[in-house]
């Protein structure tokens, strides 16, 4: 069942497990096999299952409960904004912002959307455009481009109707599972168009979150930008 001999058993059995994964044998939340089951299936010592497990939790993919088992790890990612914005009401409680979906399109790739999602050349794309508001005033206007071949169904559902997360709506309608992203934070002046959504001045700045998501495969998924009024941006981290 291992490929590759040549690689250290430990590498052989965190491949064939990170292809399963990937596959969705589990699904987000599911344990996944023993320890024991595994020492069985791959006919390798435990301390080597355990070796290719340990890899998998420190790149985030599972997760272990003590007593319980481990898991296929769900990744959350809308605490970002909770890092980058004020997100508090008057009381201080914190909210995911509400989500307008303005526009759902299908259009042939930009040549940086291409790169970001590693897709050839003139291949087609759904391009959402969104509004995020935080107590019915606008505070992020974002441009999400995602592979037509993997998320067609999206264009025959009305977002506005799914929630304020995207996320949950790839894997239900398109079976696609977003488990890592990575996040760049840049500041820019606003243009007219984003001005006008963001009912701010042309030319005022703007915090911009790009995010690429990609699947258990590492694959890219998503490539989405984020541009936030900077009068309303802070950044937080933990410092232990």
């Amino acid at each position: 069942m291992l490929a590759d001999q040549r690689l250290p058993r430990y590498q052989r059995v965190y491949d064939d497990l990170a292809s399963r994964i990937a596959n969705g044998e589990w699904k987000p939340g599911e344990a996944i096999a023993t320890e024991l089951e595994l020492v069985d299936t791959y006919g390798v010592a435990v301390g080597t299952v355990r070796k290719a497990i340990d890899a998998l939790v420190s790149e985030g993919v599972l997760e272990r409960f003590q007593g319980r088992g481990t898991f296929i790890k769900r990744a959350s990612f809308d605490t970002s904004l909770f890092r980058f914005f004020r997100l508090e009401n008057a009381l201080g409680e914190r909210r995911v912002p509400e989500s307008r979906i303005l526009r759902q399109e299908i259009l042939e790739a930009p040549s940086a959307v291409s790169a970001a999602l590693k897709l050839k050349p003139g291949r087609k794309v759904i391009r959402i455009s969104r509004l995020r508001l935080f107590d019915n005033k606008p505070l992020l206007a974002e441009e999400i481009w995602l592979p037509l071949h993997k998320f067609k169904r999206l264009m025959t559902l009305d977002l506005n109707q799914a929630g304020n997360l995207l996320y949950p709506a790839y894997e239900a309608y398109c079976g696609q599972i977003v488990a890592w992203a990575e996040e760049t934070l840049t500041a820019e002046p606003v243009s007219a168009m984003h001005a006008r959504l963001l009912r701010i001045k042309a030319g005022e700045p703007v915090m911009v979150i790009e995010r690429l998501a990609c699947g258990y495969d590492h694959g890219p998924l998503e490539w989405r930008r984020s541009r936030g009024p900077a009068s309303h941006f802070r950044y937080r981290i933990e410092i232990r």
